[in-house]
């Protein structure tokens, strides 16, 4: 569990780092790595991520990025269903299953999307949300390499989510270690998707920022709590344009 073993080395690495107090107020000890791990993610996301976003957003050919888009949210259902359950959301679990049911089937494996014009949109659950429900809380801010914003909370949410994943236990008999890659690799598309379109748009917001991690810090809060209180949706957001 590589994730897990971020928050440990990044408790040993700061055990002599100083924190500022406004740092401390805002639930941010490890505010002198996450500074260090978020330029490395930036740096990442310009030499890396933009160039492969560019092929995929303007090279690859409306149909085939739609269908692409329609098979790895539809590969996330059973995730959304079994944390919809846990939380209570019986009617949004029912309308996960019956998303997931109807693309599988005559949406030839999730290639056609025929649940949302059916009345059936798609809204993500994760087990982090799961926790948040119950009162888990985030804990320290946490920025996690080439992942971005993971709080504690969060980011022990995402191992469990692999756990979950039916996908995780095929096929049988292989090792764990191969199975975890390829369910994790499987995970992060959609949040792929949605991670490149917002780059552009975190860099001009941070243009006008006298401190552009302070203003990520916040922004991610904020967006993180509306999607636990669920004020908004994913069809908009994740929707390949």
């Amino acid at each position: 569990m590589r994730r897990v073993g971020a928050i440990i080395l990044a408790a040993s690495i700061l055990g002599g780092c100083a924190t500022t107090p406004e740092a401390l107020e805002a639930n941010d000890p490890l505010e002198p790595l996450n500074r260090e791990t978020y330029q490395f993610d930036k740096l990442f996301d310009q030499y890396v991520v933009l160039p492969v976003a560019w092929v995929y957003f303007f090279h690859t050919p409306q149909p085939l990025k739609r269908s692409l888009h329609n098979v790895l949210i539809n590969l996330d259902l059973p995730v959304t269903f079994t944390n919809d359950v846990l939380q209570g959301e019986f009617l949004r679990a029912g309308s996960s299953l019956g998303r997931f049911t109807l693309n599988s089937t005559f949406g030839l494996g999730g290639l056609v999307d025929l649940a949302t014009p059916a009345g059936l949109p798609y809204r993500s659950a994760d087990f982090g949300e799961t926790l948040a429900d119950y009162g888990v809380p985030e804990g320290p801010f946490l920025v996690v390499p080439l992942i971005g914003p993971d709080p504690p909370r969060d980011l022990a949410g995402d191992v469990v989510d692999l756990w979950i994943d039916p996908l995780f236990y095929l096929p049988p008999g292989a090792p764990l270690a191969e199975r975890f890659a390829i369910t994790a690799s499987l995970r992060a598309g959609s949040p792929f998707e949605e991670h490149a379109r917002n780059i552009v748009l975190r860099q001009e917001l941070e243009k006008g920022s006298m401190d552009p991690y302070v203003t990520m810090r916040s922004v991610y809060r904020q967006l993180r709590e509306e999607e636990i209180t669920g004020s908004v949706t994913d069809a908009e957001t994740l929707a390949p344009k």
